[in-house]
């Protein structure tokens, strides 16, 4: 009532109505009120009392605030609108019947100027427009002004995710963030119906996420976030919006969306014990994008709170397991690309080898957890196909994590660990440390030790298999050089050699104090001498290893013959 009386015009009129919204009153002249709202003047028409001293309004949508600044605007006293309060206005206003019918320039069509006029004219200004629409519904619903607000969000937002005016370029994606799901949900639909691409959709949905539920998606302590939070109605609420934020998605095949943001929302839906829908659409999308993951990725999904604790790796083996059923449907298909041969001999795509090392090494990491059970370890190490791996080093490191973390394993349980992996996939260093590993069981030591003696016995040293195509072309390429060096050397020797000839000859055909041998003699040796070391010369020239684009020299002609013998990698030199 204090507050009421610093803005009556007069205290000389004493107030004749007392309005009463919620817990507030409000002390008024009936003459300033039935001016302009055709509510208050209804009331005290219909009302049976001659004088009407008190109404009572108890559904006004904005509350006690809103009706103030309605009075005042029926007192014309100036008070700001605002993004913040022109909805609850507009409702007020509606309720009141503060229209044209009984004022010119009411409250409501006040109301709606500053809309169209000033609201809708930025982004942010219709975000916070619509946030303040959320407790006014289902009048600010009824009245357009929520529909108005999805319209030009939509619109604004995909302008802005095809050219944007601020930095950073998402800024829009983080004002998106700030809206309620029912809101945010609206403004998506609004997205896809003005064309927007997948990608500009997950980029909204991850920075909705993101700040809905900042402590579950954030890498250090979102399960403890969850632990501390436990009250029912809190889990019910962060469940009821993950939910909703996992049915949004789009499809993953148009907009995959970052890996690590989906792995976290699983470990947030298994820690929230939310619906098995949920956990088995992350599992795919995960599944989809899995050679993009990380070590860390798969292992935010599994630990527990305090990341010592293997908690959940049913989901891993699942990830995995659909993985390789998509990629085996991919390459029945013909779909998958880069094709290699893996173990024994069988084609495998990179794609599969890539999440081969991802697993190895997430195995590798969980190895030392002493609760893992044998099952557990060898029904994850194992469910890539064998295939998979062109070398089982990673595997073999694990496996000896595993063995070296569980001393206490039966000789049976050992071999099942061991089972996973392939002894005669190992490079020569892992069989050799395997032949000295006392922790293997004696079976796999034998496999090592057998496969290097049958090497021997085929003629040479123990063959490395782990020499990657690569190392080989270089290898290759180096000999080349080398031969292609030596080449050269040999090409400047004879060049010398015929520069030699050429003055050996000038000066026995020239020289004024060296006298002229005989005409037999001229005819006999003069002449002789220089052929054969010009038949030399073209001979040694045309063993060039490079001359044909072959190392092959078996097709070399000279003097009407073919198939001369292939001459040895060496160095040529002429005394």
């Amino acid at each position: 009532m204090e507050r009421t009386g610093q803005w009556v015009f007069s205290q000389a009129i004493p107030t004749d109505v007392v309005v009463e919204v919620g817990n507030s009153s409000f002390p008024l002249h009936k003459f300033m009120l039935v001016a302009k709202s055709g509510f208050i003047r209804r009331a005290i028409l219909d009302s049976s009392a001659s004088d009407v001293a008190e109404i009572k309004i108890s559904d006004l949508p904005g509350g006690a605030e809103a009706f103030e600044k309605a009075a005042r605007f029926c007192y014309g006293v100036n008070f700001e609108i605002s993004v913040y309060n022109v909805a609850a206005l507009r409702c007020a206003a509606e309720y009141l019947e503060m229209t044209e019918e009984h004022c010119e320039g009411n409250l409501a069509r006040r109301t709606e100027e500053f809309v169209a006029q000033a609201a809708l004219k930025t982004l942010p200004a219709s975000v916070a427009l619509l946030r303040s629409c959320e407790g006014l519904l289902p009048m600010a619903e009824e009245l357009g002004i929520v529909q108005q607000c999805v319209d030009v969000i939509g619109l604004k937002a995909c302008n802005e995710s095809s050219f944007p005016t601020r930095s950073p370029p998402e800024w829009w994606a983080t004002e998106l963030g700030s809206l309620p799901p029912t809101s945010f949900q609206k403004i998506l639909s609004a997205m896809k119906s003005r064309g927007a691409s997948p990608k500009t959709l997950a980029t909204a949905i991850a920075a909705f996420a993101e700040r809905s539920l900042p402590d579950l998606l954030s890498r250090k302590g979102g399960a403890a976030a969850i632990t501390t939070n436990s009250s029912s109605s809190a889990s019910a609420r962060q469940r009821t919006l993950l939910e909703s934020i996992v049915s949004l998605l789009p499809p993953n095949c148009d907009a995959p969306l970052p890996i690590g943001f989906l792995c976290l929302l699983l470990r947030s839906t298994v820690s929230l014990s939310s619906s098995a829908a949920s956990r088995r659409e992350l599992e795919r999308r995960i599944a989809a994008s899995l050679d993009q993951a990380t070590v860390g990725d798969l292992l935010s999904i599994s630990l527990d709170v305090s990341g010592e604790r293997v908690e959940d790796l049913d989901s891993v083996r699942r990830i995995v397991s659909l993985f390789v059923e998509q990629e085996t449907t991919a390459g029945a298909g013909g779909v998958g690309g880069g094709l290699f041969y893996g173990g024994g001999g069988a084609l495998c795509s990179a794609t599969l080898q890539k999440v081969a090392r991802i697993v190895d090494s997430f195995v590798g990491e969980i190895a030392t957890d002493e609760e893992l059970s044998v099952s557990k370890f060898a029904g994850l190490a194992g469910a890539l196909p064998k295939s998979a791996r062109r070398f089982d080093d990673d595997l073999y490191r694990a496996v000896d994590i595993y063995l070296k973390a569980h001393p206490g394993l039966e000789e049976i349980e050992r071999e099942k660990v061991c089972s996973v992996m392939d002894p005669l996939k190992l490079s020569y260093e892992a069989r050799l440390h395997a032949a000295q590993n006392k922790r293997l069981p004696l079976q796999i030591v034998l496999h090592a030790l057998y496969y290097d003696q049958l090497q021997l016995r085929s003629g040479g040293a123990p063959a490395d298999n782990h020499t990657s195509p690569a190392a080989a072309a270089r290898s290759a390429a180096k000999g080349d050089a080398s031969l292609a060096k030596e080449n050269e050397v040999l090409r400047s020797e004879l060049a010398r050699m015929r520069m030699y000839l050429s003055d050996l000859e000038r000066t026995q055909g020239g020289g004024g104090s060296v006298s002229k041998p005989s005409a037999s003699a001229a005819a006999a040796v003069g002449p002789k001498k220089p052929k054969f070391f010009a038949s030399v010369s073209r001979t040694l020239g045309k063993l060039n290893p490079f001359k044909n684009g072959s190392k092959d020299t078996s097709s070399i002609e000279e003097s009407g013959r073919i198939g001369l013998a292939k001459p040895r990698k060496r160095r040529f030199s002429i005394s």
